[in-house]
C-alpha cells in the first residue's frame, strides 16, 4: 500500500507547477539517459512519476529505430528540467525529509542529453506520537483489527502521503465492520528543529447498521431475483463495504453482465439509520458468444479450440450453456500428419504413445451461478475426449461430471467438490504396463487396455493470500486435493485408489526489488491389492500416478523424465551383444516412464531486476529438488535429485514469459531391462537386473509462460 499511495500522491507536484512543451528556440536534444542517485527512501519509479522529464524509450535510446515504430524519442526541456528539481524537493518534504537537497548533472552534445539527479536526503522528521481517538465504543478485538498494521507507524519518517493513507485505511476498516457513516479527521504538529512530528486521528464511528433491501436497475432478460441472489450483501447482514465489492465481483464472474455496480441507495438512505438500502445497476451481456483460438506447443504441436456460449439457457434464471471443442497434435498425429514432425514439431516424434493420433475434446456444460447461495456455482457437463501425457499414456473416455464450487466472501477460499463418471481405457507401452503392474504378457496387457468404468470424487481447497495471481511477489498460496475412486462410487474393481496432493508456495521481498520464493509439494496414492489374470498388485491407473521433471518442478529434467522407468531392447540386440561380448548399444534402448505412488518436490528461486528494462525483465536463480517413486517396490527406491539453474523472466500481459536453463549431472534412474521374445512377451534380460541409461547432455532448457510456481 505504501508504494501505491506514494506513486499516486507523488503526482501532486505536477499540479503545482504544470507542464508545457519545449520552446521552439531551444535546440532539440533527445534524452538518452535519466538516472537517480542517492535516493534510498523513495524508489526511482516514484520520483520518475513526479517529474516531467522522461527518458526516451529503450529502442529509441540504443537502437535508433524510431522509423520502425519501436521506440519513442523524448526531448529535453530546460525550463521543465529546472522545475523538476523543485518537484523532487517538494516530494521529499512531503515524504518527511525537509532538508533534502537535489543536485543535477547534465551532459550535452549537439543531439543528445544525459541527465542525473543526485539527491542528498538528509535526516527525516520522525513520528514520535501517533494517537487515535473515538474508538472506545468498539470491542477490543475490533479495535485491534482497525488499528493493526497501519501504513504510517510511530518512529516512521513523517510521510504525509502515508498519513492520509492511515486516514483512508481507518475509514475503510470501520466501513468493512458495520459502520457505514464512519469519518476520520486528521491533525498534526511538527517541530522542524527537533525533527519530530505528532499525528492525531479523531474518529466518528457513527451507528452500526445492517444491509437493507436491494433495488435492481437495468435487467431485461434476467430476473431481478437472480441478481439479488448473486449479492453477498444480503438483507440483515452487518454492513461491510468490502461485501459491496464482492457482490460486484460475483455479478461479473457470472458472465451474465457486461457492467455492474453495487452502491448505497443514497436517495433512500439517511445517515444514522439502522438499515442501509442498496441500488444495483447492471447492463446485461449479449445472449450468445462464439470464440476460437489457435496455438502451438512443443509437445502438442499445433492446437486449436472453438466454443459457443448461450446465456439464460432454458429460462431467465442465469443458466449458461458452454459447448467447447479442442484439437491438438495437429501436424503430427493421424490423420493430420503433414510432415511437421521432422522440423517444428520434432519433440512429438519422441513420443511413441501420444503422437500417433490427434488428441481431441468435445464437451457441453451447463453452469448455474448462485446455486442455493451467492457463493456457490453448480456445473453439470458431458464430454468425450482423447488425451495423452508425453511419453507415458494415451487416454480415451466418455463421461459426465457434476461440480459444486464455493468461494466464501471474507476468506476467499475456493472450495470444490466434483463427481466424475467415465467409461474408457488407457493405452501405454508394453514396458510401462510391465514395469508398473508386472503385466508382461500380451494377454494381461490386453486386459489392462480394456474399457472400464472409472468414478472419482474429488475435493479441492485453495488458500490464496498473494498480492497477484499472475506474478506474485508477496504472500503465499496453499492447496490440497483429495481424489477417491471406489467400487461404491461406481468404479471398476481394478480402478480403486485414494490420491492425496498438497502444495504450498511462499513469496517474500528481501530488498526493494528482489523476490525470494519457495515451494514444497508432495503426494501419495493408496490402492488395494487386486488380481488381474492371476497377476496380483496395486493397479493405480497411469493418469493418476505421479511423474516428475519439466518446466514446473525439477527443471533439470525433461517432462516426465524423473522417476521410475523401465528399459526395453530388442532380443536381437541382446543376442548380438552377447555373441560379440560387447555392451548393449544405448541407442537401441527405449525408455518408458512408469510413474510412482509417491511424490516429493521442493523449489527455491530468487528473482532480481535486470540492469536493462528492469520494469519488464528479471533474472532468476533457482535450485530444484525432488523425485517420484513407488513405495513397497524394491526396484523403486526413494531418489531425490537436485538441479540448479538460471533463467530470464519477461513481463507480458499474459504473465511472465520465461526461459530456464538448468544443470543436471545425473543419469536416468535405474530400472529393469526387458526384451521382447518371439511370442511378444517381455522378459528380463539375463545378467541385467538393473540398467541405467545416461541422459543426452547436461544442460536442460525450458520455455514457458507464467511463473514455475
Amino acid at each position: 500500500m505504501r508504494g501505491a499511495v506514494a506513486v499516486a500522491c507523488a503526482l501532486l507536484p505536477l499540479m503545482l507547477f504544470g507542464a508545457r512543451p519545449a520552446t521552439a528556440q531551444e535546440p532539440e536534444r533527445v534524452i538518452r539517459a535519466l538516472k537517480f542517485e542517492g535516493n534510498r527512501a523513495i524508489p526511482d519509479e516514484v520520483i520518475a512519476s513526479a517529474i516531467v522529464t522522461t527518458s526516451s524509450n529503450f529502442f529509441a535510446r540504443f537502437l535508433l529505430v524510431r522509423w520502425l515504430g519501436l521506440g519513442e524519442k523524448r526531448y529535453f526541456d530546460e525550463q521543465e528540467f529546472r522545475r523538476d528539481v523543485v518537484r523532487i524537493e517538494v516530494l521529499y518534504r512531503r515524504s518527511g525529509y525537509p532538508k533534502a537537497i537535489v543536485d543535477t548533472s547534465v551532459v550535452r552534445d549537439p543531439l543528445n542529453v544525459f541527465i542525473t539527479f543526485r539527491i542528498t536526503e538528509g535526516p527525516p522528521i520522525r513520528v514520535v506520537k501517533l494517537a487515535t481517538n473515538g474508538l472506545d465504543s468498539l470491542t477490543d478485538d475490533l479495535r485491534r483489527k482497525v488499528l493493526g498494521d497501519l501504513p504510517l507507524q510511530q518512529d516512521d519518517p513523517f510521510n504525509r502521503y502515508l498519513m492520509q493513507a492511515n486516514s483512508d485505511t481507518l475509514s475503510r476498516r470501520l466501513k468493512d465492520h458495520g459502520y457505514p457513516d464512519a469519518r476520520v479527521f486528521t491533525s498534526f504538529e511538527t517541530d522542524r528543529d527537533a525533527l519530530t512530528a505528532q499525528v492525531s486521528y479523531d474518529i466518528e464511528t457513527g451507528k452500526p447498521a445492517v444491509f437493507g433491501t436491494a433495488r435492481v436497475v437495468g435487467t431485461k432478460r434476467i430476473a431481478p431475483g437472480l441478481v439479488r441472489a448473486l449479492l453477498v450483501a444480503r438483507p440483515g447482514r452487518p454492513y461491510a463495504q468490502d461485501e459491496l465489492f464482492q457482490s460486484q465481483r460475483n455479478l461479473y464472474s457470472s458472465e451474465l453482465f457486461r457492467y455492474a455496480t453495487v452502491n448505497i441507495d443514497s436517495s433512500a438512505y439517511q445517515a444514522g439509520e439502522d438499515s442501509v438500502p442498496l441500488v444495483v445497476q447492471v447492463n446485461e451481456n449479449r445472449p450468445r458468444r462464439v470464440r476460437g483460438g489457435i496455438g502451438y506447443g512443443t509437445t502438442d504441436c499445433f492446437r486449436t479450440s472453438v466454443g459457443w456460449t448461450t446465456r439464460n439457457f432454458l429460462g431467465s434464471n442465469g443458466r449458461i450453456l458452454d459447448v467447447t471443442g479442442q484439437l491438438s497434435r495437429l501436424g503430427v498425429g493421424e490423420p493430420t500428419d503433414w510432415g511437421l514432425a521432422d522440423n517444428i514439431c520434432n519433440a512429438s516424434q519422441e513420443d511413441s504413445i501420444g503422437s500417433r493420433l490427434v488428441n481431441y475434446s468435445l464437451s457441453a456444460a451447463v453452469r448455474r451461478p448462485a446455486f442455493l447461495s451467492s457463493n456457490n456455482t453448480l456445473q453439470v457437463s458431458v464430454y468425450s475426449e482423447r488425451r495423452s501425457e508425453f511419453k507415458v499414456y494415451l487416454r480415451r473416455e466418455t463421461g459426465t461430471s457434476v461440480t459444486l464450487r464455493r468461494e466464501t466472501p471474507r476468506r476467499r477460499i475456493p472450495l470444490s467438490l466434483s463427481y466424475a463418471l467415465s467409461y474408457g481405457r488407457t493405452e501405454a507401452t508394453a514396458a510401462s504396463f510391465c514395469g508398473s503392474f508386472n503385466a508382461c504378457t500380451p494377454d494381461v496387457v490386453a486386459l489392462l487396455r480394456q474399457n472400464r468404468v472409472l468414478a472419482t470424487l474429488t475435493g479441492t481447497a485453495t488458500f490464496p493470500s498473494t498480492n497477484s495471481p499472475i506474478d506474485p511477489s508477496r504472500g503465499s498460496i496453499k492447496s490440497l486435493e483429495v481424489t477417491l475412486s471406489s467400487k461404491y462410487l461406481g468404479s471398476a474393481e481394478e480402478q480403486q485408489f485414494t490420491r492425496l496432493v498438497g502444495d504450498a508456495a511462499w513469496y517474500r521481498p528481501i530488498t526493494r526489488d528482489a523476490i525470494l520464493s519457495w515451494r514444497v509439494r508432495g503426494g501419495m496414492v493408496f490402492s488395494p491389492t487386486v488380481d488381474i489374470a492371476s497377476q496380483t498388485g496395486n493397479f493405480i491407473p497411469q493418469e493418476y500416478r505421479f511423474y516428475a521433471g519439466g518446466p514446473n518442478d525439477v527443471r533439470g529434467f525433461e517432462r516426465n523424465e524423473l522417476g521410475p522407468v523401465v528399459y526395453v531392447v530388442s532380443k536381437r540386440e541382446v543376442d548380438e551383444a552377447t555373441s560379440e561380448a560387447r555392451p548393449i548399444n544405448p541407442d537401441s534402448v527405449e525408455v518408458a516412464a512408469t510413474g510412482g505412488n509417491t511424490l516429493a518436490l521442493a523449489n527455491v528461486e530468487l528473482r532480481v531486476p535486470s540492469p536493462v528494462l528492469s520494469s519488464r525483465l528479471r533474472f532468476a536463480a533457482f535450485v530444484d529438488a525432488g523425485g517420484a517413486w513407488t513405495r513397497q517396490d524394491q526396484r523403486s527406491n526413494p531418489v531425490i535429485r537436485v538441479t540448479p539453474g538460471v533463467g530470464l523472466r519477461l513481463g507480458t500481459p499474459l504473465g511472465p514469459a520465461r526461459l530456464d536453463v538448468a544443470y543436471n549431472p545425473y543419469k536416468l534412474q535405474s530400472g529393469p531391462l526387458f526384451q521382447f521374445d518371439t511370442l511378444g512377451n517381455l522378459t528380463p534380460v539375463p545378467g541385467e537386473p538393473s540398467y541405467v541409461l545416461d541422459r543426452k547432455g547436461r544442460i536442460t532448457y525450458h520455455i514457458a509462460v507464467g511463473q514455475p510456481f
